[in-house]
């Protein structure tokens, strides 16, 4: 067989796909050998590392004694931020090629940014101690804590999301959102790192729900399947170009739940202890304690208009869609 293969012209074909490449690292004027970006397969490795630290009695791979629990604790933490530390590294020197930054010491902030981060995780498991409660209180068919934490996407979500955005804030956004992506891809639930939620966050069932990168949630907080908290519109500057980073997306206080199908869009707020129905489109804010059904929401067309609360629901609090 020749080296080309079976008739394929490997050989030429590689030879254009390299003509290709050169020609896009120049036209982004990064000729030469460009820094490389952090990986996801190494990044997949170290939430499994974190998650089994976190939870080693449940996550764990094998099983452990009394004895060994902290043994493994320590070894796999220590695995687990040797690998961060190597994709904080290469954000950094990415990063700074991009913006033609020089003289940045990167192994230095990376290990500024990973020895923060670890410091964090025993206020991270407080945090999803929270929401596992929250699962487990918030759905009957719950039958543990264990299962919620082995069986759940939503919690799977919520682990890598608290993980993510505990990053982000330190200011690794690009590990923080290839983490997310990892996580949308293994649960088919949406959150940017960006996103700030607090203690008790229970997502159900979850396929499809989206959360913004701006998006600010309170305690104790419901959310079920195909939810979107998303953007209403999209300004540009003078150039034409979107403006990142202003803030676009809803504020949901403390103890909201929000039904299947409901799509809320812009910086609007969803008032402490309302619920948002089923397939609602919602894109005004909404007092403290509303009820919100698909037959109103349609009604309630002027934006920043404030609904009413305590109307019914189109389907029952109690018997949410599955």
């Amino acid at each position: 067989m020749s080296k080309t293969g079976m008739g394929w012209n490997i050989d030429t074909i590689v030879s254009e796909l390299r003509l290709l490449r050169n020609k896009a690292l120049e036209s982004r004027q990064r000729e030469g050998r460009p820094p490389k970006m952090p990986s996801r397969k190494a990044l997949l490795g170290v939430l499994e590392n974190i998650s089994a630290a976190l939870f080693p009695n449940r996550l764990a791979p094998g099983e452990l004694s009394d004895e060994s629990v902290d043994y493994f604790v320590g070894h796999t933490l220590d695995a687990a931020l040797r690998s961060l530390y190597e994709q904080l590294r290469r954000e950094c020197r990415f990063k700074s090629e991009q913006q033609g930054l020089f003289g940045i010491d990167c192994s230095q902030q990376a290990a500024a940014i990973n020895r923060e981060f670890a410091a964090q995780l025993p206020a991270i498991r407080v945090l999803l101690d929270s929401d596992l409660l929250a699962a487990y209180e918030g759905d009957p068919a719950a039958t543990g804590l264990d299962e919620v934490l082995v069986c759940y996407p939503g919690m799977t979500a919520i682990i890598y999301h608290r993980i993510a955005h505990a990053l982000y804030q330190l200011g690794s956004p690009l590990v923080a959102r290839m983490i997310a992506e990892i996580s949308h891809s293994a649960t088919g639930i949406d959150i940017h790192p960006g996103a700030a939620i607090g203690p008790s966050f229970f997502i159900d069932h979850g396929t499809g729900v989206v959360i913004g990168e701006t998006a600010v949630i309170g305690q104790h907080v419901r959310l079920y399947q195909a939810v979107t908290l998303g953007a209403k519109r999209f300004p540009k500057d003078e150039n034409g170009a979107l403006v990142k980073g202003n803030a676009r997306h809803p504020i949901v206080e403390d103890d909201v739940v929000i039904y299947a199908g409901a799509t809320i869009l812009g910086r609007i707020t969803i008032g402490k202890g309302s619920s948002i129905g089923g397939n609602v489109w919602l894109t005004h804010s909404v007092a403290p304690g509303s009820v919100i059904t698909q037959s109103q929401a349609k009604n309630e067309t002027t934006v920043g208009n404030t609904a009413s609360p305590h109307h019914d629901l189109s389907i029952g609090a109690d018997n949410p869609p599955v």
